[in-house]
């Protein structure tokens, strides 16, 4: 049978009392033996355990009934009226327990009136309530330690789900955004019978196979990431001649560095789409990859008509944003600019991050 969580909460609970109260009643008994002076040190034990007990349920019934229901609920009236009556209560029940129930095994001595006990308030804050405070104060203390670090680490867990939800969605919207545009010029090829299609159609495979079975992964080393633009550009070079195209690619890889799948090659294709795609004259594409054992440098930039508006708040750009959130937090560098008639995007991210 599988075990819930509630299930583990509640063996995790039970190990935490025994220990405690445990440890408590050994330190307590320890204590009275260091201030020990004569008499009957047994006595002293018995009273002790007396003692104890009642800790053990003032400190549970404070922390679970008027701290969860009360307190937590901000019902702070009730809790006050509650815990004021609950002591008052239990320090009589435990002096009675004593009076009526203990002492009779090993004194015998005339029993204080249930009048007196009920009426003496000093004797019972002394004697029953405090040593019921102090037990629950450390008791409740540690409760809410134990409780703040479990909801902080529930807390980072639903972070990291939400945020491992969101990145597929991001991936989600990014295949189909670059499919769509990959298949578009496949169909302008089919369309002119051209007899490049089919080796369109082979170079499409290897972006989907990759698409398909690399960006599933978490990182892939640039290299990869390289090959694959390499078969986009051949692909884009099947749609526009080389003199409307004139790319130039400077590569400098001194380490195996890793980067998120498809962040480099959403760039490309942006790059084609926005440059390439809606430039009538000449598209120039310049890329740069430097990668050594202190940081990743991609740098892409294009050729645009002056009239064209920047694309900063396209899909393509955001995703990669928040992609480069998700997997580095705050430790890389994002940048757009746009000079003249050139548009450009560069990026610079740590050579291993996890």
């Amino acid at each position: 049978m599988i075990k819930t969580g509630s299930e583990n909460l509640i063996r995790q609970n039970i190990y935490f009392q025994v220990f405690f109260w445990t440890a408590l009643f050994l330190f307590g008994t320890a204590k009275s033996y260091g201030e020990y002076d004569g008499g009957n040190f047994g006595v002293l034990v018995i009273y002790n355990f007396c003692h104890w007990i009642f800790q053990i349920i003032g400190a549970n019934l404070i922390y679970y009934i008027l701290i969860r229901h009360f307190s937590d609920r901000k019902k702070y009236i009730e809790f006050f009226l509650y815990l004021i009556t609950g002591l008052y209560l239990l320090s009589v029940i435990n002096r009675v327990f004593i009076v009526y129930i203990a002492e009779p095994f090993f004194i015998s001595e005339p029993k204080d009136s249930l009048i007196s006990i009920f009426t003496d308030i000093r004797y019972l804050t002394l004697h029953y309530t405090l040593p019921v405070v102090s037990g629950s104060f450390i008791f409740i203390s540690i409760q809410f330690i134990m409780r703040y670090r479990d909801e902080k680490e529930r807390s980072l867990k639903l972070q990291k789900e939400k945020a491992e939800l969101e990145l597929k969605s991001l991936k989600s919207q990014l295949n189909p955004h670059f499919l769509f545009n990959t298949l578009n010029n496949i169909y302008s090829l089919s369309i002119s019978n051209s007899d490049k299609t089919s080796q369109s159609i082979s170079q499409l495979s290897d972006i989907l196979d990759y698409i398909l079975y690399k960006a599933e992964k978490k990182w892939v080393a640039i290299s990869e990431e390289l090959t694959i633009i390499e078969q986009y550009i051949a692909l884009e070079h099947l749609r526009y001649n080389h003199e409307r195209l004139k790319i130039s690619r400077r590569t400098m890889l001194h380490s195996s560095n890793t980067i998120p799948p498809l962040l480099y090659l959403t760039l490309v294709e942006n790059t084609f789409k926005h440059g390439a795609g809606k430039n009538t004259g000449i598209t120039e594409i310049s890329i740069e990859i430097e990668a050594d054992d202190k940081q990743t440098y991609f740098s892409i930039e294009n050729t645009c008509p002056d009239y064209q508006d920047n694309n900063e708040n396209g899909i393509g750009l955001q995703n990669i944003k928040r992609q480069l959130e998700h997997h580095y937090q705050n430790n890389f560098v994002f940048r757009i600019s746009r000079k003249n008639n050139t548009f450009k995007v560069e990026i610079i991210t740590p050579p291993q991050y996890d």
